[in-house]
């Protein structure tokens, strides 16, 4: 078990009895492009005004047109930074940092400074990556990044949790005479493996302090599940879903990549399921040309009702 990671974000998100919602960035929907900041911020304060727990950054380093979207196109630290100067209590999430191709003590420190500005704010969804082109960019070996993945999470517990600690990594070596600044305002910041990240069920299990999937069909999210209660025990169970909120409140399931469009209704009887089973998060999305009134119109007609 984990210690010493229940900072305010994962507090928000986690100690609760009750299934908690998140969405993430470009509220605007736009992917391929600088989204209008002014209107980004906007919305993440309007997102946390009606109810939603947490916002969600994605960990886009380069763009491939190839994959389709460049996540809020913004580096994640600084975005992050201003979304904390623009809300108060909403959690602020990486989905998800990309460890094999980024420096550790970088992570380290970008992520401990954003949780300092943030009082406490970040949960780290962290990952392996999937966009092939990145790695020789960065002139990364594609095949490593399990074991690279594996070592990243250990030079980010310790150079957290100890004060000028000794260490020995693929990245470089610490010998006592240089610390981490600052430290988190927890032990460690709380870290959501997400996917698979290349490690089994167990490994998470022990590592993470949760577990960050995809949408699954019910009967495998269920197989899903009872694996994770017996890898990890209590620990929370996160999942995206892309969500459509059709307009009619009646309008039944539609399956569309990784989730649904459906009406206000069935996403309701949707999302209870899903607490009843066990699921302790959800990142959702807002489709349409009008993302202040999508974001509403989720919160009263779905999340108020679950």
């Amino acid at each position: 078990m984990t210690d010493g990671h229940e900072n305010a974000g994962y507090r928000q998100l986690f100690d609760t009895d009750r299934l908690t919602f998140g969405t993430g960035f470009p509220l605007t929907r736009r992917s391929e492009s600088r989204p209008p900041v002014d209107e980004e911020m906007e919305l993440a304060a309007h997102a946390e005004s009606v109810g939603f727990d947490a916002l969600w950054a994605r960990d886009v380093p380069l763009y491939w047109p190839r994959f389709g979207d460049a996540g809020q196109t913004f580096d994640t630290w600084p975005w992050l930074s201003h979304v904390a100067a623009h809300t108060s209590e909403i959690a602020l999430g990486t989905a998800s940092v990309v460890l094999p191709l980024r420096h550790p003590l970088h992570v380290a420190k970008s992520a401990a400074s954003v949780d300092r500005l943030s009082d406490g704010r970040l949960v780290m969804g962290v990952a392996t990556g999937d966009r092939d082109p990145e790695f020789p960019a960065f002139d990364v070996d594609a095949e490593t990044r399990g074991e690279a993945f594996r070592e990243h999470v250990d030079v980010l517990r310790t150079v957290w949790r100890e004060d000028f600690p000794e260490l020995d990594s693929q990245w470089g070596s610490l010998e006592g005479e240089l610390d981490l600044v600052p430290k988190p305002t927890t032990e460690t910041i709380p870290l959501l493996p997400t996917g698979h990240a290349r490690q089994s069920v167990e490994w998470i299990g022990e590592h993470g302090d949760g577990w960050f999937f995809y949408h699954l069909p019910m009967d495998t999210l269920e197989s899903y599940l009872a694996d994770w209660r017996d890898a990890g025990g209590e620990k929370p169970y996160a999942m995206a879903v892309r969500t459509e909120l059709a307009d009619d409140s009646d309008a039944g399931p539609e399956p569309i990549h990784l989730g649904y469009r459906a009406g206000s209704e069935w996403f309701a009887e949707y999302f209870r399921e899903l607490e009843d089973l066990g699921v302790d998060h959800v990142l959702v999305s807002t489709a349409g040309d009008e993302p202040e009134r999508e974001l509403t119109r989720f919160a009263e007609d779905v999340i108020e009702r679950v």
